[in-house]
């Protein structure tokens, strides 16, 4: 809807349309003198669109018997513009019928005074008028400048998804371990980042962080978090301990330094060699290692406390034998956390069936769990961000 603003929204403007000279000069009399009130005349109906586009009128008194035009074909010229269908119009007329009356509300008029009014009875309905019209104006800018902001933000959230994206690392499907995952940003983009790397010819890491909260500083510290677990740049610490690596980005991390944020994470360490995997977790959902004969998964907890919550804790560390052909799915809430349609939260067993009954193969498993999910919610788009990664040790 496009408005005609007036002046930095200051003031009355009224726009009188009339043709006989004597009501102008009436109703300039009317509203001399009075304070933030600016009139205008009009005596040739006609051009009552090009002026009021000259003066802005925040409420427009017309005639409804003109020689050239209509009154009332007037009304409706001024409300099919889009640039004056919400100025307030008060019909200014001699003729005293309701039929008349219904008729003009009918084609769009506010206000119908039979002239000439009390002067105090036209101040008052154009104050009113008037006002509401530039609050209307005022809603209008504010709902536009909403607007613009929301697009902005909705822009640097994809731009900083397409930057976390750019960090993952390439799917593998050669060697002893095969790595696939899935990343699809919310809407308000959460904190999630991940990867995996090899640290060394016989050891090979894999992580996920998960930052509270969503929107462009929760991406900002995920991937923080993420290059310093990538590039291996917390000092002192030995990359081959998990329990080691979260209490380094637990003290590298302090939430009072990070806007109050903290995170989750999960980190572990596989042997080529003995085919173990050491693992550590900061309040972090459980990975899922599952088997080729198709038992119960085995949840490999995360049983540390959030990562920059509290200086100076502890993380241990786990360690199992990871069996041949096995998988390990690490993942982040927004995999599980779903909202059902009845209102209830999906139940984290039936999450762990699903994965368990899906298609093999890391890319199946997690398409058909997205599918399943977008069925389960009703919705294609995820309140939070899925993050899975699907690993499988020959």
């Amino acid at each position: 809807m496009t408005v005609v603003k007036t002046p930095a929204h200051r003031g009355v403007s009224v726009l009188l349309v009339d043709d006989q000279p004597i009501i102008g000069e009436a109703v300039r009399r009317m509203l001399a003198g009075e304070e933030g009130i600016s009139f205008h005349y009009c005596k040739d109906a006609p051009a009552a669109l090009d002026k009021a586009a000259e003066v802005r009128p925040t409420v427009i008194l017309q005639d409804l018997v003109m020689p050239e035009i209509d009154g009332l074909s007037l009304v409706r010229q001024f409300r099919a513009d889009e640039r004056f269908c919400d100025v307030p119009i008060i019909v200014l007329s001699t003729k005293e019928e309701p039929a008349v009356k219904a008729e003009a509300f009918t084609v769009g008029a506010n206000d119908y005074i039979v002239k000439l009014p009390d002067r105090l009875e036209l101040l008052a309905r154009v104050r009113y008028h008037s006002r509401g019209y530039v609050a209307l104006l005022e809603r209008n800018e504010a709902f536009t400048a909403l607007e613009a902001s929301r697009k902005v933000l909705a822009e640097d959230i994809t731009t900083a998804a397409r930057y976390v994206r750019s960090l993952l690392p390439p799917p593998q499907s050669n060697g002893m371990i095969q790595a696939d995952w899935r990343f699809i940003p919310s809407a308000s983009l959460g904190g999630d980042a991940f990867g995996y790397h090899d640290l060394d010819a016989d050891h090979f890491a894999v992580y996920l962080l998960d930052v509270c909260g969503h929107g462009v500083g929760a991406a900002l510290l995920s991937v923080s978090a993420l290059n310093a677990i990538r590039s291996e740049a917390l000092p002192a610490t030995d990359f081959h301990d998990p329990g080691a690596v979260l209490a380094a980005l637990n003290k590298a991390f302090p939430m009072e330094r990070q806007n109050d944020m903290f995170f989750t994470a999960w980190y572990g360490v596989f042997h080529r060699g003995s085919r173990t995997m050491r693992w550590a977790g900061g309040g972090h959902p459980p990975a899922l290692l599952m088997t080729v004969d198709g038992g119960t998964p085995r949840r490999l907890d995360s049983d540390g406390p959030l990562i920059g919550a509290v200086d100076g804790l502890d993380f241990g560390s786990s360690e199992v034998v990871v069996p041949p052909s096995a998988r390990l799915f690490v993942y982040s809430d927004g995999a599980f956390e779903i909202n059902l349609p009845d209102g209830s939260m999906w139940a984290f067993d039936d999450f762990v069936a699903t994965l368990a009954a899906a298609p093999r193969g890391p890319e199946n498993t997690m398409d058909a769990l997205v599918t399943h999910v977008r069925a389960l919610s009703g919705q294609d788009d995820f309140n939070d961000d899925f993050s899975m990664m699907a690993l499988v040790f020959e």
